[in-house]
């Protein structure tokens, strides 16, 4: 894929943050290195906004996790961990993300979506339709959906490079990873 970047596009970021931070974990034993990814993903363009989709649970480290995307101009939206009577847990933050981006898009020459998960597809066709809008998908190839990566206009694989977008990945690891 061959898409055209310069600094006067204007771009959004929506980042899937439970599938990202699923997937580094499942694949790496590791945390997301969210500025790194924000910072390459954007490519010196226009950020009008990035939007992190975030789960609610009570654990320790959430606020500070929270704070520090904040700290990164990420805004959050925040949804409560669904618990339903049965003992089963939904976390999904898709529709509002997709209504978001679609909200969003005449305002915008790119939509940066940050996640692997192939629901996301007829959002992306959506997007190249009706708005005209260049649409990236920023993931972890190795656990993204082919027909998500083959329907964006750019993909930036994250597995390519996984030590600059982890934190904490110990010396044996980038080591293998090299």
């Amino acid at each position: 894929m061959s898409i055209i970047k310069h600094k006067e596009q204007r771009v959004a970021m929506f980042i899937d943050t439970q599938n990202l931070y699923h997937t580094a974990r499942n694949l790496y034993k590791r945390k997301v290195n969210f500025g790194a990814i924000l910072k390459d993903a954007v490519a010196g363009r226009k950020l009008v906004r990035a939007l992190a989709y975030v789960i609610k649970t009570e654990q320790e480290d959430e606020k500070s996790f929270f704070d520090a995307l904040t700290k990164l101009g990420i805004e959050t939206k925040v949804k409560d961990l669904q618990i339903f009577s049965g003992g089963a847990k939904k976390a999904d933050w898709d529709v509002g993300m997709a209504v978001d981006a679609i909200t969003m898009s005449p305002k915008l020459d790119a939509v940066i979506l940050v996640t692997g998960d192939g629901d996301f597809v007829p959002l992306v066709e959506y997007l190249q339709i009706h708005s005209g809008t260049q649409v990236e998908v920023v993931t972890f190839g190795k656990s993204a959906s082919m027909k998500l990566k083959e329907s964006a206009d750019d993909f930036l694989d994250l597995s390519e490079n996984s030590r600059k977008y982890l934190i904490g990945a110990p010396a044996a690891f980038t080591q293998q990873r090299k």
